[in-house]
């Protein structure tokens, strides 16, 4: 298999994960009989672990020079971890299994995406045909999950989620060896990255201000994430019905990742990320509201850009604007606050707040992306297109 097609059936395997866990995974935590704060608190805990361990786990991938033995190994260690799920039911004993699967799992991605983004970088790869396998992916196991649940009920979320997280350790030993030569060795083995190199990506104002406009962004989503499937179900619409409104955003996400080298190129990184804030203030102020499936269909489709061409615009602004030596750093220190510090907070507020709002909630979630939309703006005014750090020099 080419690096492009072992980089695709990875992505593929990882959503597999995401795509029962997202949807499906409250259910089977609210079938424990969790209340709503307790399930926002479990749904949270993984984004909090995400800020300590991924920035850690990243500049060690950088410092050894080997992303894909590292991506093995967690990846093992997750699929141990989610097998004690099984024999557990109380909010003490899910809490505790959830924490000890994040601290392998959380890293997973940003490593496979610096993978795939040294590739775009070095060998013109296309970054989108590779990741719109995993969405694909998310669109299948949405779709069954939700059909599985009708017939086998709440046990069958988690029997997706663990054979998902067997089949991404499979998938693990497929991706492309640091071994060879020329510019597709360089997109899996790079050279040892050292302590203060890493560090000065965090005395970037321009780096800082990236996390900030992402982080706003992509945090608004935590409402959406931790409470969709309750809320819809709640209201009276069909667990099959949930999976394929899951599926809608996501096939919007998959046509922006097919034609996401002539996006970029056209509007560029930081005017992506400000659409995507825009829609994700329109997407949650009419969510709020419980529309109809006739309006709710094509506000589900807004996801390509609330969440695609934000995550786009994150990754090609880190292609273009950090180090190669670096980039699995950056990467984990925009996992870590994008989807840690951000996302983690947006899910510990959410609890109490669909508890006290119910579907109300998304309009506070409006409100912070509406945040967003002005920190994108700044970062347009201030970054020029290229490198915001000097490459490091080796003697």
């Amino acid at each position: 298999m080419t690096f492009a097609v072992r980089l695709a059936v990875f992505y593929g395997a990882i959503f597999l994960v995401i795509g029962s866990f997202l949807p499906f995974f409250p259910v089977w935590l609210d079938a424990q009989h969790l209340s709503a704060g307790e399930i926002g608190i479990i749904l949270a805990s993984p984004l909090f672990v995400r800020i300590l361990v991924t920035p850690i786990v990243a500049f060690a991938a950088d410092h050894s020079g080997d992303r894909r033995r590292f991506v093995i190994a967690l990846a093992s260690g997750a699929l141990l971890m989610s097998l004690l799920y099984i024999p557990s039911s109380s909010f003490w004993t899910i809490l505790a299994v959830t924490i000890g699967f994040a601290l392998f799992w959380v890293s997973i991605m940003p490593l496979t995406e610096t993978i795939a983004m040294s590739g775009v970088r070095l060998d013109g790869l296309d970054y989108g045909h590779m990741r719109l396998w995993g969405s694909l992916s998310f669109i299948g196991v949405s779709v069954l999950g939700g059909l599985a649940i009708e017939r086998a009920g709440p046990s069958a979320a988690l029997a997706m989620f663990i054979v998902a997280v067997a089949f991404v350790v499979v998938s693990a030993f497929a991706l492309p060896k640091p071994t060879g030569k020329g510019r597709l060795k360089a997109a899996i083995d790079q050279p040892r990255v050292r302590a203060r190199d890493a560090l000065a990506l965090l005395k970037s104002p321009l780096f800082l201000l990236l996390l900030l406009t992402t982080s706003t962004v992509q945090g608004s989503h935590a409402f959406y994430y931790a409470f969709a499937t309750l809320h819809w179900r709640a209201i009276g619409i069909p667990a099959t019905t949930i999976g394929l409104l899951w599926a809608a955003g996501v096939v919007a996400e998959i046509a922006l990742f097919a034609i996401s080298r002539r996006i970029v190129s056209a509007v560029g990184p930081v005017r992506l990320i400000g659409v995507a804030a825009l829609a994700a203030v329109v997407r949650w102020s009419v969510m709020a509201f419980d529309p109809p499936l006739a309006i709710l269909v094509p506000v589900q489709l807004l996801h390509g850009l609330t969440f695609g061409a934000a995550h786009l615009g994150a990754l090609h602004f880190i292609s273009q604007a950090i180090p190669e030596d670096r980039a699995a750093t950056a990467q984990g220190l925009y996992a870590a606050v994008t989807a840690g510090i951000a996302m983690g907070t947006g899910m510990l507020i959410a609890g109490p707040l669909y508890a006290q709002m119910g579907g109300r909630g998304y309009l506070v979630m409006a409100f912070v992306a509406a945040f967003s939309v002005l920190a994108a703006w700044l970062l347009r005014a201030r970054w020029q297109g290229g490198e915001i750090l000097s490459v490091t020099v080796r003697t």
